[in-house]
């Protein structure tokens, strides 16, 4: 066990090493000058000076990147350029806003795309299965930023039931108010969301069941006079949710880093708008931070995925 987790640590942290290292370099050859966007012509030639080298523009980039690997080590990100305040305030604004939208997913995902996937697999062939797979396919499919302006159209612009952005509806109400109004103003957002990440979920559960139902030890269950629901139950389930719980663990860590299309097209300001602002503003220090924040996601839910799955199916040894 400690030489897995000293593994996974050293995978972990070289893995972040070349994100980080990959990302500030990237975002520098963008095909624009940041430098333009933060001085205004107001500004005189000294306090325009001392804008640039308080950001550190003024140096080389190879000066520039060990300047913040350093800083970094220390957990400061820099500062906003666009917000004139440090990243990891910045991220602490929009991290939430992106958790609440993931959880709401995953509810939908673990509650609906589960369930579905082992009915389709109970009834495998039949006319359950044949519908549900037809869906499947057209959720991984579908073109997210196309369904996502067509619930905007049919369920804001036409019906009217639902917000057609934003987090909530200023200005901001008190108590119980709030929360549905937060509520309200998910919906679309999670919906959207949930597509793909649902229909993989009921394509990898549903596959998977099919094949753990092959297996003697199912036989075995049958022949002992056990019923179709309690084999299904207590003898399939655990070895048939491996693969899923491996791709909703990885599903889990990307969308952390934030929904980028998905939160700018609602307007929902969690680290997916970030980015897409940061992008715009050439705001270096956020775009590095948001995608710092990614990959650790992805790190720790790696890691927390071959816990989840070695308990599934203990037959895997993660010492070994």
């Amino acid at each position: 066990m400690l030489r897995f987790l000293l593994r996974r640590l050293g995978r972990g942290v070289l893995t972040i090493f070349v994100s980080v290292t990959l990302v500030f370099f990237i975002v520098r050859a963008m095909p624009s000058d940041p430098v333009a966007l933060m001085i205004s012509p107001q500004m005189t030639e000294e306090a325009q000076q001392a804008l640039i080298q308080a950001y550190g523009l003024d140096k080389p980039i190879s000066v520039q990147y060990i300047l913040y690997m350093k800083e970094l080590l220390h957990g400061n990100l820099g500062t906003s350029f666009a917000k004139r305040i440090p990243v990891t305030e910045y991220l602490a604004q929009k991290l939430p806003w992106t958790l609440l939208l993931l959880a709401a997913v995953m509810v939908i995902v673990i509650l609906i795309g589960i369930p579905t996937g082992l009915l389709a697999a109970a009834h495998k062939g039949r006319l359950a299965d044949r519908v549900i797979s037809v869906i499947v396919t057209m959720g991984i499919s579908v073109f997210i930023p196309f369904m996502a302006f067509l619930l905007l159209f049919i369920f804001s612009f036409r019906l009217g039931v639902s917000p057609t952005g934003g987090a909530y509806t200023p200005p901001k109400a008190q108590g119980m108010a709030y929360y549905l109004d937060v509520a309200r103003h998910l919906v679309l957002p999670a919906v959207t969301l949930s597509i793909t990440n649902l229909a993989n979920a009921v394509l990898y559960t549903r596959n998977s069941m099919i094949d753990v139902l092959r297996e003697d030890y199912i036989r075995t269950a049958y022949s002992k006079g056990n019923s179709r629901g309690r084999v299904l139950r207590v003898h399939a389930l655990k070895n048939a949710l491996i693969p899923t719980v491996t791709v909703i663990g990885m599903q889990i860590g990307f969308m952390v880093g934030g929904a980028t299309v998905t939160e700018t097209i609602f307007s929902w300001p969690g680290v997916g708008r970030l980015v897409y602002d940061s992008v715009n503003a050439l705001d270096y220090p956020s775009l590095q931070g948001a995608f710092l924040l990614m990959a650790v996601a992805i790190v720790v839910m790696s890691f927390l995925t071959d816990i989840v799955v070695a308990w599934l199916d203990p037959r895997i040894k993660l010492g070994e």
